[in-house]
């Protein structure tokens, strides 16, 4: 995780990219910071604007329209390859997106399915728009697919990320299908060979996950926990939150990272350790929860171990 460089750092970093950027207006103070935290940062976000026009596309995603106020990214890119900044700050171009996604963003992975929405992604990203109808046919000069590698580039350089870390906004969101007409694949690789960085082709398949039993049940035996009460699982793993994801628990993501994270006890959680009805500190043995836990992690992929 990273802090979000200065605005005047930000500049520097696409002007030292070789890029041609235009600062329209208040652009390093226009931002939706009130609306919620932007930080700390995993990476850049790629998206098309189903518009036309660059002097319209920039009124656009600086102003926003009714019901998704602007701005709508930090840097519009346009046919020309010019980066038009246009904000800087928390910005509405992400929306809610899939937590596995940004696990494997931060880790610099393989990017999972698409399909979920949970996180906030406004807060998580550096987001750039580029001028395209998005329908297929309308093209993608040279010089803007050359701007947008740059300026990927230029960000993953100063925070000393990959080419991993840039996505499009359909890997990011269910049903989205921005950037459509070029393949983040093959951008990602034109990112890494600009950074000197081998190309990020596809990682082995991971082992089957294995899930600890013993971590849920200390979890558990927290009071045991009431519906609805917090506790937090120190040391969950990315597969460990994956199994979470079925139905035991309702996560949240502290700080945007998996070092630990808080989760909300449910009555189902509770009935499949076996804790439902116990009073805070009587013991269980967790036969109940063995058996139940075992079979969903048979169902979902997963070995549940002590």
């Amino acid at each position: 995780m990273s802090a979000p460089m200065p605005a005047a750092r930000f500049l520097k970093a696409l002007r030292d990219e070789g890029l041609d950027v235009v600062e329209e207006g208040n652009w390093a103070s226009h931002n939706r910071n009130h609306a919620g935290p932007w930080g700390g940062v995993h990476g850049v976000l790629i998206h098309h604007t189903v518009t036309q026009g660059t002097a319209n596309t920039v009124r656009i995603v600086r102003d926003g329209y009714s019901g998704l106020p602007g701005p709508l990214c930090h840097g519009m890119i346009a046919k020309d390859g010019r980066v038009h900044l246009v904000g800087y700050g928390r910005a509405n171009h992400a929306g809610l997106g899939d937590p596995g996604v940004l696990a494997a963003v931060i880790a610099e992975r393989t990017l999972p399915r698409t399909d979920e929405a949970s996180v906030d992604g406004n807060r998580a990203f550096y987001g750039f728009e580029c001028e395209n109808l998005g329908d297929g046919a309308d093209p993608w000069p040279a010089a803007q697919l050359d701007a947008i590698e740059r300026v990927s580039a230029a960000i993953c350089r100063v925070h000393g990320w990959g080419a991993r870390s840039v996505i499009g906004h359909l890997e990011w969101q269910p049903g989205k299908i921005d950037p459509r007409g070029f393949s983040m694949g093959s951008m990602r690789n034109r990112i890494a060979a600009r950074l000197d960085q081998d190309e990020p082709g596809p990682l082995p398949a991971p082992r089957r996950p294995k899930v600890s039993l013993s971590r849920l049940i200390a979890a558990a035996r927290s009071d045991p926990p009431a519906k609805g009460q917090r506790v937090t699982y120190a040391g969950v793993s990315a597969y460990e939150t994956a199994l979470v994801d079925e139905g035991l628990l309702a996560k949240s993501y502290r700080d945007g990272h998996f070092g630990t994270a808080t989760v909300t006890a449910t009555s189902e959680w509770q009935e499949r350790l076996g804790y439902r009805g116990r009073k805070p500190g009587q013991p269980a043995d967790g036969t109940p929860g063995r058996a139940s836990l075992t079979e969903l992690g048979r169902r979902h992929g997963f070995d549940v171990i002590d």
